[in-house]
């Protein structure tokens, strides 16, 4: 008789998808048109990741491996603090300003390629 063994993998979270979604913004739970947009995206992308709090989020990112592919999306408020930090990680692949004024960052923001 014979018998198959089991192979355990070990990862850092049950992820299968090829990206995470990061959502970093103090008041990611607190708008209406947040909550939609959070729903509309889990429709498309299971493993969306809030946070609240930047230093959260940062050590998150750091601490993620080369091999993840994270898509941050980020109030305008907190960019200008974080996008310094981040943007050479290989595991960011891109990054979204999420801000009504949309003219406030942009110019600011076509220094960093992702």
């Amino acid at each position: 008789m014979t018998t198959a063994k089991n192979t355990i993998v070990e990862t850092n979270s049950d992820n299968v998808e090829t990206f995470s979604l990061l959502w970093l913004d103090a008041e990611v739970n607190t708008k209406e048109e947040n909550k939609h947009a959070q729903k509309r995206l889990r429709s498309i992308i299971n493993h969306l990741i809030i946070f609240h709090d930047q230093n959260e989020c940062q050590q998150y990112i750091v601490s993620s491996s080369e091999q993840d592919r994270l898509v941050l999306i980020i109030s305008g408020r907190l960019s200008k603090e974080l996008i310094p930090h981040i943007h050479h990680l290989r595991q960011i692949s891109a990054v979204y300003i999420y801000c009504w004024n949309k003219q406030a960052y942009k110019h600011w923001a076509k220094q960093f390629n992702k």
